[in-house]
């Protein structure tokens, strides 16, 4: 699996709080509400300007702060593909996974790579490449690779479900 997308690069220690304002986090509840407000105190042309596959790029310690969900599901909500960064908070990792969207922890590649920077992700080789070379990160598992192929942890539980059913015939047990 490959994917592209033009990357949006931040830098260290972005929290929960700037990726998703916490004064939404109980007032917002529908798609379109939560993808609106994604990173609105740090970059006010993201909203406007994402495009599907796009790559957000970013330093040390990024979605460190709450557990807040929406700081990962506002991303999703606007096509971005991947977070690549030096470092990712474990809260954040989790949530983005469960969500479906890729995070990857490649500290070279995300130095390297530029604003605006074409960079394509190619799972099956752990690759990230873009104008600056290749550069490999560890390889996901086959259970992560599952959950982000089923677009997060529910439809994966739910597909893992269904098909378990319809090995057992009626599905109860």
């Amino acid at each position: 699996m490959t994917q592209s997308g033009r990357a949006w690069k931040y830098g260290d220690n972005v929290n929960t709080d700037v990726i998703f304002p916490g004064k939404y986090t109980y007032t917002l509840r529908e798609r379109d509400e939560i993808a609106a407000h994604a990173l609105e105190d740090l970059d006010p042309t993201f909203v406007a300007n994402v495009q599907p596959g796009d790559v957000i790029v970013a330093g040390i310690n990024w979605g460190c702060g709450s557990s807040r969900e929406q700081a990962a599901t506002c991303l999703v909500y606007n096509g971005v593909g991947a977070v690549i960064a030096e470092s990712i908070s474990r809260i954040f990792y989790r949530n983005a996974l469960n969500n479906g969207l890729l995070a990857i922890v490649c500290p070279e590649a995300a130095r390297a790579i530029q604003p605006g920077d074409k960079v394509a992700i190619d799972l099956a080789a752990s690759e990230i490449r873009f104008s600056a070379g290749t550069f490999r990160f560890p390889p996901f598992s086959p259970s992560i690779m599952g959950i982000v192929d089923a677009g997060g942890l529910v439809p994966y539980v739910q597909c893992k479900l269904a098909a378990q059913a319809t090995a057992y015939g009626d599905g109860v047990r």
